[in-house]
């Protein structure tokens, strides 16, 4: 129905939906045009030091600011740590969020809340995942903006994170398991890397490998069972799409990483987290619209040269002698590589980059020579596809504790990234009891190119 007929509806309404309302379901419906093609969203788990990479405060006492140096960047105006110097030779292309905020101070519920865009019904350690809660970003893209190119539209690995118990927002919850992502956990680095799933057994043919299926279906027919469980339907839907992907060549091309010549996997660095972000790039490149890479699959604590961003300075684990050791070298290393490995293929403009974790760290630095949990200010990075380089949005106070203008909340961030996607943040979905949801806040469009 067009504008102009439901203003002759008026206030009389039209099969019980009055003109703001069929005008809403216009405007939701309206096609956005999408500034970028994919999303390739690098999740920080553990939550690293806004003070310390990329918002640094030199002015602030000594018991607030970073023991390393701020340098001058690409980017008029932008200074980041001395240990991200090659990352501060690319920063004309980002855009730096300084303000994002909420409340939950637990990585679970925080995580919960970064995957997902929605506010946790709690901040609680024990949150666990559950069909009343929302799906992971690319499960929703998959869901209203599908792949039609014969790529999977959402890809994640190489770990399912947790801390206790898995965090929710991984995979298409309520939507379904037909909208869960192609889940590797294979580690990329590893020099056998290989997709089991996707490779058919020796003996087996394409057309014996069909032939199975029928009569599998034939059985479950019989069994009635499809007719009755829709849980078992959604398997059904995921299993046909991954015969799908096995019979595919340009599936199996796109996740061979030895198609690589050795001088750009060693410039993305030889570790897990370095050949997921070049195998990234290579599935973007195939067509893939989401893909998530995760740091870690632990949030870190008290490890060293392993797990993720938490660093709190337990059992004499300093965090000033981790992270210049491990995350910030692996940092400095792998994204600003990606960045111009996309450049250099022409996808760039095509792909947006995010660069974030769960929350920040405390401006105060702890007794233990570290910083602990910090939800209520701390930075994103986004690069590329459809943002601003060289950008700063939002302002924090004098020690990076507080925004001082233009917070912005998870969900806003999530509109933008869907926005930037062509999906409207407005868009609507339905959750087990049919009740519609929102999918994002709103867009922060100052920040769009």
């Amino acid at each position: 129905m067009h504008r102009r007929s439901i203003l002759q509806v008026g206030g009389a309404g039209l099969l019980g939906l009055t003109a703001p309302k069929l005008m809403r379901a216009e405007e939701l419906q309206t096609p956005i045009k999408p500034r970028a093609k994919s999303v390739i969203f690098l999740f920080q788990w553990g939550g690293p030091s806004q003070l310390d990479t990329f918002d640094m405060k030199p002015l602030a006492p000594s018991t607030v600011r970073s023991p390393y140096r701020p340098i001058a960047s690409s980017a008029d105006g932008i200074q980041v740590c001395e240990l991200l110097p090659e990352t501060a030779k690319r920063m004309h292309h980002c855009t730096l969020i300084r303000t994002m905020t909420h409340n939950m101070k637990n990585h679970a519920s925080a995580g919960y809340y970064a995957l997902s865009g929605h506010e946790p019904p709690s901040d609680d350690q024990r949150l666990r995942d559950s069909l009343d809660l929302y799906p992971a970003y690319g499960s929703v893209v998959d869901h209203l903006a599908p792949n039609s190119n014969g790529m999977p539209t959402f890809v994640a690995y190489p770990h399912v994170i947790r801390d206790g118990s898995i965090v929710p927002a991984q995979h298409a919850s309520f939507l379904g398991k037909k909208h869960d992502p192609l889940l590797v956990l294979e580690d990329p680095n590893d020099r056998n890397f290989s997709l089991p799933e996707l490779s058919l057994p020796a003996g087996l043919s394409v057309d014996r490998m069909h032939r199975r299926r029928e009569l599998q279906q034939l059985v479950d027919q019989q069994a009635r069972l499809l007719d009755y469980a829709a849980e078992a339907r959604g398997f059904d839907e995921y299993y046909q799409r991954a015969i799908g992907m096995l019979t595919s060549g340009r599936v199996r091309q796109a996740f061979d990483l030895t198609a690589e010549p050795e001088s750009v996997r060693e410039r993305y660095g030889r570790t897990t987290y370095g050949q997921s972000c070049l195998l990234a790039r290579r599935l973007v490149e195939a067509g893939v619209k989401f893909v998530t890479v995760y740091f870690s699959s632990s949030i870190g604590g008290r490890r060293i040269n392993d797990g993720g961003w938490d660093t709190h300075g337990f059992d004499n684990t300093r965090m000033y002698k981790i992270v210049d050791q491990y995350q910030l070298p692996i940092t400095d290393q792998t994204l600003p590589t990606l960045l111009d490995d996309l450049e250099q293929r022409g996808l760039l403009e095509d792909t947006l980059v995010v660069w974030m974790g769960e929350f920040g760290r405390t401006p105060e630095i702890n007794k233990n020579e570290s910083r602990d949990h910090w939800p209520q200010c701390y930075t994103a990075l986004l690069a590329g596809g459809g943002v601003k380089g060289g950008y700063v949005y939002g302002r924090s106070d004098e020690r990076a504790k507080y925004p001082a203008e233009k917070p912005v909340k998870p969900e806003d961030l999530a509109a933008t990234l869907f926005q930037i996607l062509g999906i409207n943040p407005g868009a609507e979905i339905y959750d087990r009891n049919h009740r519609p949801l929102v999918i994002g806040g709103n867009p922060l469009h100052e920040v769009l190119a």
